[in-house]
């Protein structure tokens, strides 16, 4: 038990060195993003347009870091906003595909071919599904003008009745910083360490015949794939090193691409939200698109390993080994600082709410309790 341990921690320990640099790298460019790109604008190139709106929205949500849930609020804001069905299903399979950081991180823990075979794969998918979707069902925006955003503030600016300035550089990018340390990491934090933990346990614990033998590669394989990916819950950042993992122990490269591509962009929840937001028909064509193309980019990127005669798990991680050790260290040591805060406020939330209903519930005034907030006595005394 302590020897298998001991093997989870290490490999954990090498994946987390590997990715602390190109994932903190990825979260500044997405912090950036935050603060430079507009909203309005967004919205404006996204409802114009039958086909062009479709690539714009499929470009746009590459470099997005947003997980398959947190996707969906930004959607539903666009469709709002005049984006069309097509324009908000690309963006809905091209953000949680992809993202700066799963880029960063996928030169960090796996190679330069699937560096590059994960965005391209994640654009044609979304480009696939929406360009279906607006076949079938476009029609010309008759969308309200919206209001316009309220300028760009810093945190605890002083209201002005005169217009607001557009901000600096400067001004941005401490905002961009800002965001990074206080939105963007805290929000995928939790996945980050268990898709770290998780690929260390894969490493560790699961035979290598068994990754071989049923997801060495093949149409089979793929399906296979996304029968476990379509469901999960998972983030592109924390898929990385669990598909990396996959990879050392003999799935083949075009598999694990299925898994980046249907474990990140599906699961019930998001599914079940995306009718409501785009109606059945465009949630088929959601899923059929992510599974079609998802399993023929990964028989295509099967074919170039075979044709350049490499060997996929010979090169996974050497990018991000690279690195001078102290940087990688470095890194790491960042990493755990920013994510003190945020776990103390996690334990502060689920411990602190329970020790307050505690204190008013069950205190020795009960005769005051009856009348709480928390309803003690009456028909909701159940927290007692």
């Amino acid at each position: 038990m302590l020897s298998f341990l001991a093997e989870v921690v290490n490999a954990s320990w090498q994946l987390l060195n590997q990715a602390a640099f190109y994932i903190l790298f990825g979260l500044l460019v997405g912090g950036l993003l935050k603060t430079f790109l507009s909203p309005a604008y967004v919205a404006e190139h996204l409802g114009k347009g039958r086909f062009s709106s479709v690539f714009k929205a499929a470009l746009l949500g590459i470099p997005i870091p947003l997980c398959s849930c947190g996707v969906l609020p930004a959607a539903a804001t666009l469709k709002k906003q005049g984006a069309n069905n097509g324009a908000v299903t690309a963006f809905l399979i091209s953000t949680p595909e992809s993202g700066i950081d799963s880029i960063t991180m996928s030169w960090a823990l796996l190679d330069p071919i699937m560096t590059v075979a994960r965005p391209v794969s994640a654009f044609i998918s979304a480009a696939v599904a929406g360009l279906l979707e607006n076949f079938i069902s476009f029609k010309p925006s008759k969308a309200e003008p919206q209001a316009a955003l309220p300028p760009f503030r810093m945190a605890g600016a002083a209201a002005s009745a005169a217009p607001a300035q557009q901000p600096g550089f400067a001004a941005k990018l401490k905002a961009g910083v800002q965001y990074m340390v206080n939105d963007l990491w805290p929000d995928i934090m939790g996945w980050f360490f268990i898709g770290i933990i998780a690929g260390g346990i894969i490493t560790a614990l699961v035979p290598d015949e068994i990754f071989s033998t049923w997801l060495g590669g093949g149409f089979y394989s793929m399906l296979l794939m996304l029968a476990v990916g379509i469901p999960l819950y998972i983030c592109a950042s924390a898929s990385t090193p669990i598909a990396a993992a996959f990879i050392l122990k003999g799935a083949s490269p075009g598999t694990a691409l299925v898994f980046l591509l249907a474990g990140p962009a599906t699961n019930i929840t998001s599914l079940t939200v995306l009718i409501g937001i785009l109606g059945k028909r465009a949630t088929g064509l959601f899923l059929l698109s992510i599974a079609v193309v998802s399993v023929l980019c990964g028989l295509a990127v099967d074919a170039v390993y075979l044709s350049l005669g490499i060997k996929a798990a010979a090169t996974i991680g050497h990018h991000g080994a690279m690195l001078p050790h102290e940087v990688m260290l470095a890194a790491v040591v960042v990493l755990f600082a920013l994510s003190v805060r945020p776990l103390l406020n996690s334990l502060q939330r689920r411990f602190g709410k329970t020790e307050a209903k505690k204190s008013s519930c069950c205190g020795t005034q009960p005769e005051q309790e009856e009348k709480s907030s928390c309803g003690c006595g009456g028909k909701h005394n159940t927290c007692c």
